[in-house]
């Protein structure tokens, strides 16, 4: 009988072994239906999420969106569990592919982003740096990297306006806020 145990514990983990995270493209907005009717017919899923606050109408609140837009995973043993299930779920576009193969999403970089997300809620959270008006600023990326300025205010939608001096004149533009660090942590 203890033969029997270790056999039946040895075939459990040998098909947890077989078990392999794919990458779903759901609907436009249809994540959360996707995860909910994947999950009715008995797939694990994982769908990262992430709270940020976004100024809306002079207020801020916090919202909660999909870490990757129109993606989520799902794990299966393709062995023994069929993929074609999962193409007709409701909410879901399709498996993604590269070429003839399924995306296989490593579990590392699942464990990873689990590890990142906040034990209580699961949530990711952006990080946005709190800039007072006047505060000097670099942009880090994009065409006007490297680009010192001073931060004059926060916009809609996670952007900031900068106060740029470009040809000798003030410039203000308006850029996504993880584009700006302080300028004391620019890196040279």
């Amino acid at each position: 009988m203890h033969q029997t145990v270790q056999s039946a514990l040895a075939a459990s983990d040998s098909l947890t072994s077989l078990q392999r995270w794919y990458l779903l493209l759901s609907k436009p907005q249809g994540e959360l239906i996707a995860a909910a009717n994947l999950e009715r017919q008995g797939y694990r899923v994982y769908y990262p999420r992430v709270t940020h606050n976004v100024l809306r109408r002079k207020a801020r609140r916090e919202v909660i969106s999909s870490l990757f837009p129109r993606y989520l995973f799902v794990q299966l043993n393709a062995s023994v569990q069929s993929l074609g299930p999962v193409r007709s779920t409701l909410g879901v576009t399709a498996v993604v592919r590269f070429g003839v193969d399924y995306a296989v999403v490593p579990d590392g970089l699942i464990d990873d982003l689990r590890g990142r997300a906040d034990p209580q809620s699961g949530l990711h959270r952006l990080y946005t740096p709190p800039f007072n008006r006047g505060a000097a600023v670099s942009i880090v990326c994009g065409a006007l990297a490297g680009v010192d300025g001073i931060f004059e205010s926060e916009d809609a939608d996670n952007r900031v306006v900068v106060l740029l001096n470009l040809l000798g004149r003030e410039t203000r533009i308006t850029i996504p806020a993880d584009s700006v660090v302080p300028s004391y942590m620019r890196v040279a």
